[in-house]
């Protein structure tokens, strides 16, 4: 089997950068460990910065985003009792929408099947060969028969537990991580939305987050133990340290509704350097990591998918090699940039077991100042909306 550009992983990734390369006439193949249903199934949060949304647009894909996404123009810091809104759109000229990243998957998947893309999913035993030579391949089996796809270019979109960073030597790859003493409790609720755009709290207690999934789904998180059990939260449990921590003294209460779904994720920054090596490139969350905090995740596979486009469209159209020389550095200025501000935000809004009463004061300080100062405010919002140059 011979393609252009080999893709391991049909995440958000994979599939854009194989749709993207496609209407640029530029072969690909994507392969996947998962079945279509689980990766379309699998519910995630989803915050597009407005350069994602017109990428997606562009891209063809954007017509159910915005028919059923939710463009939010702000979103608002709780903190001390009160709320205080950061407008987004005054501040910066642009945007968000809420919509779900398993929804772009979809989107993506019907693009790629409806331009008859080659799409392999439920593959095991992937292994990548020769990125040190101008012919790589990768090896893989497919309802029982084993494969080899020859390609140009191996692309490695298959997130922190796949093969492709891997494939890098130790030796060549510096690895940033750091771990959370926290984690999040999410819950999926029937309910009408508890305000117009997501709420951030700061409570003593610890964060919590307020984002509307539909007119009748709302998602929201509370700061836990990560290693704390969904059976210890009864439904009462959870509403009332919802209300503890989001209620304002000026009558703002967060709705209740029927509770379909509980689960803790745990919260990291990770970061791996290099993102390239030889005929191998990584991108998405095969690379870097980040706690959804700053709503940086997708945004970010985006990024660097945009980046290998212009790369990849660069050696093909004009035998260029120059970009995907640079690629990594080019990402990395983005991916530091973005890690730095969910760990500013991070560590902002989150109860931080170690810290004195005097640095807790300090976070109501910082709070103070970027919902005062509209300097502060602006460097948040461009920061938020991903209008940051880098």
């Amino acid at each position: 089997m011979r393609t252009q550009v080999g893709i391991i992983g049909a995440g958000p990734a994979g599939l854009l950068l194989s749709h993207l390369l496609h209407l640029r006439g530029i072969e690909s193949v994507v392969l996947e460990m998962r079945s279509r249903e689980q990766i379309e199934s699998t519910i995630r949060a989803g915050v597009l910065e407005q350069g994602t949304m017109d990428t997606l647009t562009e891209a063809g894909v954007g017509a159910r985003m915005k028919a059923e996404g939710a463009l939010h123009h702000g979103f608002e810091l709780a903190f001390e009792g009160k709320r205080r809104r950061i407008d987004l759109t005054e501040l910066t000229g642009k945007a968000i929408t809420v919509y779900a990243q398993h929804e772009v998957l979809k989107d993506l998947v019907a693009a790629r099947v409806a331009a008859d893309g080659t799409l392999f999913f439920g593959v095991k035993n992937t292994a990548i060969h020769g990125i040190d030579t101008d012919a790589p391949s990768i090896s893989f089996e497919h309802d029982g028969e084993q494969h080899t796809l020859h390609c140009d270019y191996v692309i490695g979109c298959d997130g922190s537990q796949g093969v492709s960073r891997a494939a890098i030597p130790a030796a060549l790859r510096q690895d940033y991580e750091r771990v959370f003493p926290f984690g999040w409790f999410g819950i999926l609720v029937e309910a009408p939305p508890s305000s117009d755009e997501l709420i951030y709290a700061r409570h003593d207690r610890g964060f919590a987050l307020v984002s509307t999934r539909s007119p009748n789904v709302q998602r929201m998180y509370f700061q836990c133990d990560p290693k704390d059990s969904v059976d210890n939260w009864s439904d009462d449990r959870i509403w009332a340290e919802m209300h503890a921590r989001v209620d304002s003294e000026e009558g703002h209460q967060v709705v209740e509704g029927k509770i379909f779904q509980k689960n803790i994720v745990g919260m990291r920054s990770f970061v791996s350097t290099t993102m390239q090596h030889g005929r191998l490139f990584l991108a998405g969350d095969a690379a870097h990591i980040v706690p959804p905090t700053g709503a940086k995740g997708l945004n970010l596979a985006v990024a660097d998918v945009r980046v290998l486009t212009a790369a990849l469209v660069a050696f093909y159209k004009e035998n260029r090699t120059d970009l995907l020389d640079g690629y990594s550095e080019t990402a990395l200025r983005r991916i530091w940039r973005a890690e730095h501000f969910s760990y500013w935000m991070t560590c902002m809004m989150h109860r931080l077991d170690d810290a004195t009463p005097f640095e807790r004061r300090l976070q109501v300080a910082e709070l103070e100042h970027v919902t005062t100062s509209r300097a502060a405010a602006m460097a948040m919002a461009e920061n938020y909306v991903g209008a940051v140059a880098v």
